[in-house]
């Protein structure tokens, strides 16, 4: 079935940010005593918020300060200033459901501000300006339904004929909790941890003009 409602996720699916701000995290952690490789932050933090992965971190050793937030945001601003990738198909699928006349938008755990730093050099900040939710803005984070169930009672769309793409099981798994047809995209290997919450996955942006009948 065509969706009346697209829903993304920002980090890892619109752009290409999960490495740049791991890669952060990771050698921040590393000055409070917790070494782990960019990739198995990602494999441990990904789709959380920062207070998710604080909490974390400490559970595994870190001797984090309480402003550790504040100090991880920084530093991860300034790495994601220095440039994103767009991921690969994701213009060719916007103008896609531009044509179709679907609406779309952004419902991710990140705050706007860093969403501002990596969407804006694309122009995709200007074009989900307003049509963005966030735990930083709105409430409840993934894998809480809320902001999804926000984002479908904003555009006047049934749960039931909304997608959400999503490379996180927190993403993944408030999809299945608000009733919206949720599909995994994994384009590192990660896709068994989708696929077990019962999920289509694809492994390119491209594959979802199929999925979503926009030819």
């Amino acid at each position: 079935m065509r969706p009346e409602l697209v829903i993304f996720d920002c980090d890892g699916v619109l752009v290409d940010t999960e490495i740049v701000a791991n890669t952060a995290i990771s050698h921040n952690l590393a000055r409070y005593g917790l070494d782990l490789s960019p990739n198995a932050c990602v494999s441990l933090f990904l789709g959380g918020t920062l207070r998710v992965t604080m909490a974390k971190a400490r559970s595994l050793g870190a001797d984090l300060p309480d402003d550790w937030i504040d100090e991880m945001y920084s530093e991860m601003f300034t790495a994601l200033e220095k440039g994103v990738a767009v991921i690969d198909g994701v213009g060719e699928v916007l103008v896609r459901l531009d044509a179709l006349g679907i609406p779309d938008c952004v419902v991710s755990n990140g705050p706007p501000a860093k969403m501002r730093i990596s969407l804006g050099p694309s122009g995709l900040w200007d074009r989900f300006e307003g049509r963005i939710w966030s735990p930083h803005t709105h409430g409840s984070a993934k894998p809480d339904p809320g902001l999804l169930l926000m984002a479908a009672k904003h555009f006047g769309v049934a749960t039931e004929a909304c997608v959400m793409i999503d490379d996180s099981p927190s993403g993944v798994i408030a999809a299945k909790r608000a009733g919206v047809r949720a599909i995994g995209f994994d384009d590192g290997g990660h896709s068994g941890r989708l696929k077990t919450l019962g999920v289509e996955v694809v492994h390119q942006i491209s594959e979802l003009e199929d999925k979503l009948l926009l030819g």
